[in-house]
């Protein structure tokens, strides 16, 4: 027994650490990071971007992909908060991970980066697969731009490009612009048409194609033009979110302190945009910006406070929620003028926008239409860059009762003075002709 009581410890001592720091909805920012390696090299050679992300209070445990002693969860509990593959040729991941288990990783909520290259694997692409995007088919295939290429020493086969057509979206890359263009050399990706969910974050110019540089082309290129996507992020209908591109180099440290010109551009930047770009976006990513939470769900009689257990025709009433936004370190008010309610049954039988006081608090008055049955507040808000709020709540609406109506209706005030009239006729008739005889 003595025995097992240690082990029991021991093991509670292993576990806490992981568990301690695990995503929480009151401090949505990913901390504890799975980084998979092809190479230990890959640690030192991609150092700059790793130490953003310490310097931002991330905890990153290297492994190699295929270490067999690897696992996502224990117990039943996930580990880790998020997931970065840098190990596009790994064939097979080592320990208890597989395809399964990463898209039950994403699934769970957690987040999700994949850089490919030239030697993507069939496992990474099928990875990429399942998060909504397509590599080009051809193994030997990279993006190619005649146009669009970082100038170099060496003329080269312009597979070496220099990306500036970045989604319009403060949010996902921050409000400071991206000046400089960002080096991109790898493999390119389309989005599958039926996911709504995948969106290009950096697209190819309208000039780029995908093919072999090394060989001459005898076929149509399969992907052209703008829809090849370099860089693409996905969020998930449970607010997870993926990023996938297909250049490991972009994260080097090589690319992060190159000088960088685009062809045909006179402008010789001293340091190209993949820092800012990558940072900015892994911000997003691991929920340092764009989570929104809604808190206080209020419905109430106007005048009064107490939430009721029902309402009656006609009423009028306030609905209330209060919004706010994570910043990385705490809760901030979010500012929007787009977040409406639903009074809703079947189909929603009011629609209005909410108000706000710049501080986080959205409300907005107005009357129980004149139908009864079961109604629903619904807040179902979707904002691009930002996570997504699905509020729900049940209200029954009741008729008057047969002592509430009004004893006069304004509208029937003719007919009531006609009635008089013939009433007050009748009975001076009657008047007159009882004490005429």
């Amino acid at each position: 027994m003595g025995k097992l009581w240690v082990i029991f410890v021991a093991s509670i001592s292993i576990i806490l650490p992981f568990l301690c720091n695990s995503f929480s909805p009151e401090t949505p920012t990913d901390r504890r990071v799975l980084v998979l390696l092809d190479d230990f090299a890959i640690k030192s050679s991609h150092s700059l971007y790793f130490n953003s992300l310490k310097s931002r209070g991330f905890d990153l445990d290297f492994k190699l992909a295929d270490d067999p002693k690897i696992a996502l969860q224990r117990y039943g509990q996930y580990l880790y908060d998020a997931l970065i593959l840098f190990c596009p040729s790994i064939e097979r991941f080592g320990g208890s991970i597989d395809l399964a288990a990463i898209i039950n990783f994403v699934d769970s909520g957690h987040d999700l980066i994949i850089a490919a290259d030239a030697n993507a694997s069939d496992l990474i692409r099928e990875v990429a697969t399942e998060c909504g995007v397509e590599f080009d088919e051809d193994p030997s295939a990279m993006v190619i731009d005649h146009t669009s290429y970082a100038v170099s020493a060496t003329e080269g086969d312009h597979t070496l490009i220099a990306g500036d057509d970045f989604i319009k979206s403060d949010v996902i890359l921050g409000s400071k612009k991206i000046d400089a263009p960002v080096l991109f050399q790898g493999i390119g990706h389309s989005l599958n048409p039926s996911n709504s969910l995948v969106l290009k974050v950096l697209s190819a110019s309208p000039a780029a194609y995908s093919a072999n540089p090394k060989s001459k082309l005898s076929t149509p290129p399969s992907l052209t033009g703008s829809a090849i996507s370099f860089v693409s992020i996905v969020q998930a209908r449970n607010n997870a979110r993926i990023l996938i591109t297909g250049s490991l180099s972009m994260f080097s440290n090589r690319f992060f302190r190159s000088h960088v010109q685009k062809a045909g551009s006179p402008t010789k930047h001293e340091k190209s945009g993949n820092e800012q770009f990558l940072t900015e976006l892994s911000k997003w990513v691991f929920h340092e910006r764009g989570h929104l939470k809604a808190v206080n769900v209020k419905h109430h009689k106007v005048g009064e406070t107490d939430e009721p257990a029902l309402y009656r025709i006609n009423d009028d009433l306030e609905y209330s929620v209060e919004i706010y936004e994570w910043s990385g370190t705490s809760w901030e008010p979010y500012v929007a003028d787009d977040v409406q309610v639903q009074f809703y049954m079947m189909s929603p039988y009011v629609l209005k926008t909410l108000l706000n006081n710049k501080k986080g608090l959205y409300s907005i008055s107005f009357k129980v239409p004149d139908v009864y049955g079961v109604f629903q507040f619904k807040v179902e808000y979707q904002k691009l860059g930002y996570t997504s709020l699905s509020l729900s709540k049940q209200i029954p609406v009741r008729p008057y009762r047969h002592n509430e109506y009004e004893r006069f209706i304004p509208t029937a005030y003719p007919y009531y003075g006609a009635a008089f009239s013939m009433m007050a006729g009748f009975f001076i008739f009657s008047f007159v002709h009882l004490y005429s005889k």
